[in-house]
């Protein structure tokens, strides 16, 4: 059997490049991570090394055809009884080494261990990228671990590696150190039973005197839902139609702690709405905005609202609707994609319960959900 070396930036792209050049019979003799001479020594690289090859003769002469065809040897008389038993053995050794390799090929790929770790990540949605770049280091770990992991241990492995894909992003509710609340988004995400549940928190917990300012004069019902939560929490409603009537909304609020604001729900992957939102909202004011998207959206459609409303400066996403969805997957790609926090995510109707702030322990949790139950 005649061996080929690949080497590649990682695990899954060095089992294609095998599938591709040897196909499905490609069997796997080893693998290991190496790495590259780096400038004055540093900034070594990581690949990944696999040697692999084919057991089948016809695919052999297509891969290495400057080879001449050997004719079999034939074991009869003519061939000394000494050199027979030498071929025989020959022939045995490499059977037994075939089907060796053959039983190390599938866990090489990926270990059971890990394979199952993985299956969760692609169930849950996570992106392509993000799970290669995770099964990658945990397939370094395993391999240089000096006992057999467990599956458990492998998950809290891939739990630390999330942990650090979010490390850096900003977690957590309103911090109270800005007056004003904006909350923007699409019609349908529930922008306005997500501010009923904010506020409530605000009042009930930290004690706030708060109000509500609604730019949403297109929709009667959301302005009457609006006025219903505010009189349960005995705040006012301020209804504005222009960049004046903010302004004085504004002068009417100003002895007040938080000051919610209910911009209307329109499609904003249109752009010529977000100029009239930012028309009569001062986004640079002592302001906190706060994105909110419905996880039962398309990710790309959740996307292509992240950057319409990215010269609104917004930090940190809200998550709505989770108790209609069973994967989470596009929470943690739009988060790494573009670099946006998490302050809040919903996961029913009731307010103002059914709404829980963001932290990494929260988003690794749903990803990994009912492994605890």
């Amino acid at each position: 059997m005649k061996m080929k070396k690949y080497i590649a930036s990682s695990m899954a792209t060095a089992m294609k490049k095998v599938q591709a050049d040897l196909g499905d019979d490609a069997i796997i003799a080893s693998s290991k991570v190496v790495y590259s001479k780096g400038f004055l020594g540093m900034f070594k690289k990581k690949s990944f090394e696999v040697i692999a090859g084919v057991e089948r003769a016809d695919r052999n002469e297509m891969l290495y055809p400057s080879k001449p065809i050997q004719k079999p040897i034939m074991l009869d008389s003519k061939v000394p009884e000494d050199k027979t038993n030498e071929i025989k053995q020959e022939l045995a050794d490499l059977k037994k080494m075939m089907q060796s390799m053959k039983h190390q090929s599938a866990s090489v790929q990926y270990p059971d261990e890990l394979s199952t770790v993985i299956e969760k990540l692609e169930y849950q949605e996570i992106d392509p990228e993000l799970i290669t770049k995770i099964s990658d280091e945990l397939f370094t770990v395993v391999k240089n671990s000096k006992h057999n992991l467990t599956e458990q241990e492998v998950q809290e492995l891939a739990k630390k590696q999330i942990s650090y894909l979010l490390k850096d992003l900003p977690f957590g509710g309103i911090s109270y150190q800005k007056k004003y609340i904006n909350i923007l988004g699409p019609t349908g995400v529930g922008k306005t039973t997500t501010i009923a549940k904010m506020a409530a928190h605000a009042v009930l917990k930290e004690k706030k005197k708060i109000g509500f300012i609604t730019t949403d004069t297109y929709r009667i019902a959301a302005i009457e839902q609006l006025k219903t939560y505010a009189n349960l929490l005995q705040a006012p409603v301020e209804i504005v139609y222009s960049r004046a009537d903010y302004e004085m909304a504004l002068l009417k609020f100003k002895n007040l702690d938080l000051v919610f604001i209910d911009t209307a729900g329109r499609n904003y992957k249109e752009v010529k709405y977000i100029r009239d939102l930012e028309q009569i909202i001062d986004i640079e004011k002592n302001v906190e905005n706060y994105l909110v998207l419905s996880t039962t959206a398309k990710e790309r459609d959740m996307a292509t609202i992240i950057e319409q409303f990215l010269a609104f400066s917004v930090e940190k996403l809200i998550f709505t609707k989770l108790d209609e969805t069973n994967t989470i997957g596009s929470i943690v790609n739009l988060m790494v994609k573009y670099k946006k926090g998490l302050a809040y995510y919903t996961n029913g109707q009731e307010v103002p319960e059914d709404i829980e702030e963001g932290s990494v322990k929260n988003v690794i949790d749903l990803l990994f959900q009912g492994d605890n139950k």
